[in-house]
C-alpha cells in the first residue's frame, strides 16, 4: 500500500483569521530517516490536499527555493553572490529531492551561510578596532530588494562596517539622548550640551562597546541554529510556495500549539509572523496590553526587545520562537520594544505585560448624534469570537442584543465597525449577516474537490432594518470580508473605507503528520510536527472571491495606510482571484443608500474636511519617508533624520494619528475616555454620519424585528 494511501487521515482544525503565528520547534535531533519521510508525506499530501493543486514540479521548486535563499540570508549580510550561484544549481530540483529523498540544499545552504557567519564573526573586531570616522559622508540602504550580494569578501567587509558605523552612530545618539533627559530631571537643562557639539568620547567608547557585544551575542545565536532547523526551514518554504498561508510546523509542545491557535502573545497581546528576517506585527489583540498602550500597530517591525532598564536584545533574523520568549513575560512587568514603523520611523514603545481585558474584546456600542441631531447608533465588532464550548459568549448573540438596546434608544441609523476585524468563525459571520437581512445565501465555499456549498441565514427576521454603513480597512480580513461582502452584494449596506480589504479569502486545516502511520517501522521516528493547508476558498454571492482583492467599498475615503504595502495581493504566492456562479439572490428592498449621491457627497465633504486634509499631507509624508531606505551613515545626517522623524511623530501625534504615548502625555493617565467621545474625533465616523442624514433611501418594506 502506498504511503499517501496511509496518511490519509487528518485531524482538522480550521482557521480563519489573517496570518498566523509560528509554532514554537522542541528540540529534535537530525535523524535522516524521519526527514525522508516528512519530505515523503509533503510531497505526495500538498499537491495533494492544497486547494490549488500545484503540481510538485521545477515551477514550484523554484517558488521554493527563492523561499529558502530568502530567509537563508534576508539581509543580503553573509552570502557573497558566488555562494548564491553555487545554491542557485539547486532551484530546479526541489521537487526531485522531496520525491527521492536525497536532499541536499538545506545543507548546502547551512554550510555556506556558517561558513560566511564565522568570517564575518572574525571581521568584527578588526573592524571595531579600526574605528569609525563619525563625520565621514557615507549612505547605507536597509532595503535588501535594492542591494546585490557582495561580490567578494571586501565587498562584504565594507558592507559589515557601515553597518556597524551605523549601528555604533544611533546607539551613540541614543546614549547622548538619555543623559541628556537625566539632567533635564534634574534641573539641569541650561547645562544640556548644543546637538552639534564634538563627540563625547566616554559615551562613544560605551556605544563602541555595547555594539561589539551586541553582534557578537547576535552572530553566536546564527551558529547556534540546527541542521534540523535548516530542514525544516527548507520544508517549511516548500509549503509557502503553495500559498502564505500553508506551512510546516515543527513539533511543538502543547503551550506553543495553543500560541498558534489563539494568535496572542502572552503579555502584550498581538499576532507576530516572520517576514524577509524581521518579526513584523500581524494583529493587535483587542483588550491586550499592546491595544491599551495604543502605539504598537499592525506591520510595525520589531527590531529589539529589552527589560526596562536592561540591554536591548537585536531580534533581526531571530526566528519567531525565540523572539517570543524575550517578550513574553509576567504580567506587571515592562518590555520595551524598539520598532520601526512602515514608513521608516523608529521608536521605543514600553509596554506593562498584562491578561487581555476580557471585556475590551466584545462587542461595543454606542449613540451618536448627526449634524442635524439625529441619533444614529454605532456598533463595533473587533472579532468573531465565539466559545465552541458552548459556555462562554459569542459575538452573534452580543450583536443581537446590541442591536435590540439601539434600536430601544430611537437609533435612525446605524454604524458598523470592522475596522482592524481579523476575522473569527465563520459561523458568526454567517448569523450576523442574518440579522440585517430576511434570509438568503452569504458566501459560497469551495473545496478542494471543486464542490461548493452555499451557507444562508435561514432566519427571515430582521432585528435591525433601517439604514447601514459599513466601515473597513486593509486590517479588516476573512470573516469580516464575508460580512461586508454580503451586505453590499445585497445593496443593504454602503461600505466606507480605503481602497481594499486584506484579502484573505481561503480556509486552512491542520493536518497532523503523525496520525494514522499503521507501519511500525514509522512510529520509531520522533514528533512529525503538522501541516497548516489551504482547504477552501470563499466566494461572495455574486461570485467574486473575496481572496486577493478584498471587498472594495462604495466609498473610498484617504487613510493613514494607504501607503501600506498591506494585504493578501502583496504576499509571495498568494491565490489569484476567480469567481464562480452567481448564486442568485435578492437585492434588499429596505432603506439603503443612493450610491452615485453618496460618492458625490463624500468628495466634497473630503474635500473640506480639515482633518482628512492632515491625514492626506501626513500620507504624502509617510510615504515619502517609506521609500526613503537609504540612510545616512554620518554623525549630522542621522541627527537631521532623527530630528525629522521626531517632528513627523509629533506632528501626527497632535492630529490623534498615533497613539497616545502616556510618558509625554500625562493627562491620558487620568482615566479613559468614553466611547462617543473618542469617535467624535474620527474622521471616518464623521463622514458616515454625514452620509447618513444626507444619503440614505427610504423604502416601502423592511423586514420584520426579532
Amino acid at each position: 500500500m502506498r504511503l499517501s494511501r496511509l496518511v490519509s487521515t487528518w485531524v482538522l482544525i480550521v482557521f480563519l483569521a489573517a496570518g498566523s503565528a509560528a509554532a514554537r520547534v522542541m528540540p529534535v535531533g537530525f535523524d535522516a530517516g524521519r526527514n525522508q519521510l516528512i519530505a515523503y508525506m509533503l510531497s505526495h499530501q500538498l499537491p495533494a490536499q492544497h486547494f490549488g493543486h500545484k503540481k510538485l514540479d521545477d515551477k514550484l521548486s523554484r517558488a521554493a527555493y527563492a523561499l529558502f535563499l530568502k530567509q537563508l540570508d534576508p539581509r543580503k549580510r553573509f552570502l557573497l553572490q558566488s555562494d548564491v550561484d553555487q545554491l542557485n544549481a539547486f532551484a530546479d530540483h526541489i521537487d526531485d529531492e522531496l520525491q527521492s529523498g536525497r536532499m541536499v540544499l538545506p545543507d548546502a545552504g547551512r554550510q555556506l551561510l556558517t561558513a560566511r557567519i564565522r568570517q564575518v564573526r572574525d571581521m568584527i573586531d578588526a573592524i571595531m578596532d579600526q574605528g569609525f570616522d563619525p563625520n565621514r559622508k557615507e549612505y547605507l540602504e536597509t532595503d535588501p530588494e535594492k542591494i546585490h550580494y557582495a561580490k567578494d569578501t571586501r565587498e562584504l567587509r565594507d558592507r559589515w562596517r557601515r553597518i556597524l558605523k551605523l549601528q555604533v552612530l544611533d546607539t551613540y545618539l541614543g546614549l547622548v539622548d538619555a543623559r541628556n533627559k537625566k539632567k533635564e530631571k534634574k534641573g539641569a537643562a541650561g547645562n544640556r550640551p548644543p546637538a552639534d557639539r564634538g563627540i563625547d568620547k566616554g559615551l562613544w567608547q560605551e556605544a563602541v562597546a555595547k555594539v561589539r557585544k551586541r553582534n557578537h551575542q547576535y552572530l553566536h545565536r546564527l551558529l547556534q541554529v540546527t541542521r534540523q532547523e535548516y530542514y525544516n526551514r527548507y520544508f517549511d518554504a516548500v509549503a509557502r510556495a503553495f500559498d502564505p498561508h500553508t506551512d510546516y510546523m515543527a513539533p511543538t509542545s502543547k503551550e506553543d500549539f495553543d500560541i498558534h491557535m489563539s494568535g496572542s502573545l502572552e503579555g502584550i497581546g498581538a499576532l507576530l509572523r516572520e517576514e524577509d528576517g524581521h518579526i513584523k506585527v500581524v494583529r493587535i489583540i483587542p483588550g491586550s496590553a499592546a491595544a491599551r498602550q495604543g502605539q504598537l500597530q499592525a506591520e510595525d517591525t520589531i527590531l529589539a526587545v529589552a527589560e526596562k532598564g536592561g540591554e536591548p536584545v537585536d531580534i533581526s533574523d531571530m526566528r519567531i520562537r525565540d523572539a517570543v520568549s524575550y517578550i513574553r513575560g509576567p504580567k506587571g512587568t515592562e518590555v520595551r520594544l524598539t520598532v520601526q514603523k512602515p514608513d521608516g520611523t523608529r521608536m521605543v514603545i514600553p509596554i506593562i505585560r498584562d491578561v487581555v481585558q476580557i471585556e475590551e474584546t466584545y462587542v461595543k456600542s454606542a449613540v451618536l448624534r448627526t449634524p442635524d441631531n439625529e441619533k444614529v447608533g454605532y456598533l463595533r465588532i473587533p472579532s468573531f469570537y465565539r466559545d465552541f464550548n458552548g459556555k462562554g459568549r459569542n459575538v452573534t448573540d452580543d450583536t443581537r442584543a446590541a442591536l435590540v438596546r439601539l434600536e430601544k434608544k430611537g437609533i435612525q441609523g446605524l454604524i458598523l465597525d470592522l475596522r482592524n476585524n481579523g476575522g473569527g468563525a465563520l459561523t458568526d459571520a454567517v448569523n450576523i449577516s442574518g440579522l440585517f437581512l430576511p434570509g438568503g445565501p452569504v458566501v459560497q465555499v469551495k473545496n478542494t474537490q471543486g464542490m461548493i456549498r452555499v451557507l444562508e441565514d435561514e432566519d427571515p427576521a430582521v432585528v435591525y432594518g433601517g439604514p447601514l454603513i459599513v466601515l473597513v480597512n486593509q486590517f479588516s480580513a476573512s470573516a469580516s470580508e464575508i460580512l461586508a461582502a454580503a451586505l453590499q452584494d445585497y445593496g443593504r449596506a454602503l461600505i466606507i473605507g480605503g481602497e481594499h480589504t486584506h484579502g484573505k479569502g481561503t480556509v486552512q486545516a491542520l493536518m497532523d503528520l503523525n496520525r494514522n502511520l499503521p507501519l511500525l517501522h514509522l512510529k520509531k521516528y520522533a514528533d512529525l510536527g503538522a501541516l497548516k493547508v489551504t482547504i477552501q476558498k470563499f466566494y461572495r454571492i455574486n461570485g467574486g472571491s473575496t481572496q486577493y482583492k478584498g471587498v472594495e467599498p462604495d466609498i473610498v475615503v484617504p487613510s493613514m495606510l494607504d501607503y501600506l504595502k498591506s494585504g493578501e495581493k502583496y504576499m509571495d504566492n498568494s491565490l489569484p482571484w476567480d469567481q464562480v456562479q452567481n448564486v442568485g439572490y435578492q437585492r434588499w428592498q429596505g432603506p439603503h443608500f443612493d450610491i452615485e449621491k453618496a460618492r458625490r457627497l463624500a468628495r466634497q465633504w473630503v474635500a473640506a474636511s480639515k482633518r482628512f486634509q492632515v491625514i492626506r499631507d501626513e500620507l504624502a509624508k509617510a510615504k515619502k519617508r517609506s521609500e526613503q531606505t537609504r540612510l545616512a551613515d554620518f554623525l549630522a545626517g542621522m541627527r537631521q533624520e532623527k530630528k525629522e522623524l521626531a517632528k513627523a511623530r509629533a506632528e501626527a501625534r497632535a492630529v490623534g494619528l498615533l497613539g497616545i504615548d502616556e510618558e509625554e502625555n500625562p493627562a491620558a493617565k487620568k482615566g479613559k475616555r468614553k466611547l462617543a467621545e473618542k469617535l467624535a474625533e474620527d474622521p471616518f465616523v464623521n463622514i458616515a454620519l454625514y452620509l447618513m442624514q444626507d444619503s440614505a433611501v427610504p423604502a416601502a418594506t423592511v423586514g420584520k424585528a426579532r
